[in-house]
């Protein structure tokens, strides 16, 4: 006797409450429900069902052994329906969130093709730099940049990114390029305000190290949309994220320094909660991002940009 039967005969008599319900919305006699238990249960060699005259109910064994029947049953029709012409379309709400610079720049775009793809789902973005949690708000994932906090959330790395010292054409022209991280002492510099994030400063490597620097300069501000604006017109020096100013370097607008002390790359992830039946409007998203993340043409900074600027390009470009 087929195995998959089985299981699906398990799954709908637990559902139904009873043979003659599993039976009847299949359309066979409830005989051959009840002899598929009992040969599944047979071939298990434990008691899944208690069966009575008023009611069935589950042994532990058949607990356990129903949540794993779901999943697997769940998962098998996932994976035929991602494949097959014509199969099941995702449908329903997605609620998502991201940070709110990167998200408006890498993933808002991205989202009205997704709906052009699935038009039965509909979809909220949260663009927030708050930490917010999945579970308890009803989130169904994010997208992180940055170290992970521990927790029960599970990943999917994206790509990757980092940390850059830019300043104009014109800010090098006029005040030099530091050789050293030291040497942003001497400089005009735009950190986020003392309230904002941020609370170890800039971060360079030296020696292998990581080296933390509190900087300060005439202009600071709690947006950083704002600093980069203020680096692009030559106000100062800015440490900026590779998905943000990669387009202004590629094009001289920006120029790399202090690019040998350069503080390793950062993750990319989309994180949401363990769940044994993902809802296909979900798993759909979460293969869309990571198709986008992996295509250069969408996504060019996520293993390109991340080497370092060859101080010859930084000394021409300036």
């Amino acid at each position: 006797m087929d195995r998959l039967k089985q299981m699906e005969t398990f799954v709908a008599v637990a559902n139904r409450g009873s043979l003659t319900a599993a039976a009847h919305a299949e359309g066979v006699a409830p005989a051959i429900i009840g002899r598929r238990i009992d040969a599944l249960e047979a071939r298990l060699g434990v008691k899944l069902l208690v069966r009575t005259t008023r009611r069935i109910t589950l042994t532990h064994e058949g607990v356990s052994f129903l949540e794993d029947c779901q999943r697997l049953l769940a998962d098998l029709q996932s994976a035929e329906s991602s494949v097959t012409a014509g199969g099941v379309k995702a449908s329903g709400h997605l609620r998502i969130t991201a940070p709110a610079g990167f998200g408006r720049k890498h993933v808002a775009p991205l989202v009205p093709e997704f709906l052009q793809r699935n038009p039965e789902v509909t979809l909220s973005l949260d663009l927030t730099d708050r930490l917010v949690d999945l579970v308890n708000e009803g989130y169904d994932c994010a997208v992180r940049v940055g170290a992970l906090a521990d927790s029960s959330l599970v990943s999917v790395r994206l790509g990757e990114s980092r940390r850059a010292c830019v300043a104009s054409p014109a800010y090098i022209r006029r005040h030099g390029a530091p050789q050293n991280p030291q040497d942003l002492q001497r400089h005009r510099c735009l950190p986020y305000s003392s309230v904002a994030s941020q609370p170890r400063g800039w971060v360079f490597q030296v020696d292998g190290e990581p080296l933390h620097l509190r900087v300060s300069g005439a202009l600071d501000c709690t947006d950083g949309a704002v600093l980069h604006q203020w680096c692009l017109e030559g106000h100062g020096l800015a440490w900026r994220s590779m998905w943000e100013v990669g387009e202004d370097l590629a094009a001289g607008r920006l120029v790399e320094v202090l690019a040998d002390f350069a503080a390793p790359p950062v993750g990319i992830h989309i994180v949401f909660a363990q769940r044994k039946h993902m809802p296909l409007r979900q798993r759909l998203w979460i293969d869309y991002l990571k198709d986008c993340f992996a295509n250069p043409v969408q996504w060019p900074w996520s293993r390109a940009a991340l080497a370092v600027t060859p101080p010859a390009v930084a000394a021409r470009s300036a």
